[in-house]
């Protein structure tokens, strides 16, 4: 019985609780969509905060390797250096992955290829934002992220551009179409989200108006048509509003039915009148 007992409180080997998973192990990859540099950063820092992996981008120092930790430690490294290798692009990815053996290696890779040479970069950037206009993008919401990511990458550089002058040269780069809200935009001063709606909004109305244009031309059209072009007459070919005379009481020419008229005139003016003796 005792035998029994204690079978009975004996925990299988199998049923152990295990150690918990890392959260970083429940995803593979980031976000592949590109994006700029300082973009791409504030969006790794934020995925090292949520799953705890932000130590292996920054200065903390790893494990010493005789550390019962290294070994976990490691593996967990390069987990988080995969997750960079799958989100640069396929140009760059040679350039990280050379001579790279941990995250913190690859992260000040990155930082150096597009922080290097700082000046010359911003005067290329700067020439770029200057230049930038609505006709060159294909909508406006294209301009708008172009500009916006230059901006980013002006301020990767050190060259910061101030929320005033974004908005100023978002306005001077407009096309005509939109100097009525362009000028709305600078007597009130707004900043970028708010010039950014009143654009969208301008967009929305242009296009809602060109429908309805549309609409109003395609709904006129036939009936511009059958009044210019009559439908005829399936047996006779004749206009079927206005009906044909038969070809023996049509008019005359004019010369034609004169002369007929002159000569009636004349033989009655030859003949004797029988009362006149």
């Amino acid at each position: 019985m005792a035998d029994d007992n204690k079978k009975e409180v004996q925990t299988p080997s199998s049923d152990k609780p295990s150690k918990p998973l890392h959260p970083a192990y429940s995803v593979t990859t980031l976000d592949g969509t590109k994006v700029t540099y300082t973009s791409w950063v504030k969006l790794f820092r934020l995925h090292g905060v949520a799953y705890q992996v932000l130590d292996h981008i920054d200065e903390t120092p790893p494990p010493a390797e005789t550390n019962p930790e290294f070994q976990s430690w490691k593996e967990l490294d390069a987990l988080v250096l995969q997750w960079i290798l799958s989100t640069v692009s396929d140009n760059l990815l040679p350039r990280v992955m050379d001579n790279t053996t941990t995250t913190r290696h690859a992260w000040l890779k990155l930082e150096k290829i597009y922080l290097s040479n700082k000046k010359a970069r911003a005067g290329a950037l700067e020439t770029k934002f200057f230049n930038l206009t609505l006709a060159a993008c294909s909508s406006l919401d294209n301009y708008c992220e172009r500009l916006k990511d230059l901006v980013n990458q002006l301020e990767d550089v050190d060259h910061s551009v101030t929320e005033e002058r974004l908005v100023l040269h978002l306005v001077r780069g407009l096309s005509a179409k939109f100097d009525t809200t362009a000028s709305l935009i600078n007597a009130n001063n707004a900043d970028w989200d708010l010039a950014r709606s009143m654009l969208e909004d301008e967009v929305i109305r242009q296009e809602a108006r060109q429908k309805t244009s549309q609409s109003v031309l395609v709904a006129t059209t036939p009936q511009q048509n059958s009044q210019t072009q009559p439908p005829l007459h399936p047996s006779t070919g004749y206009n079927q509003q206005t009906p044909q005379q038969p070809y023996y009481n049509r008019p005359r020419g004019r010369g034609r039915g004169r002369g007929r008229e002159n000569r009636g005139r004349g033989s009655g003016r030859g003949t004797p009148n029988p009362s006149l003796g």
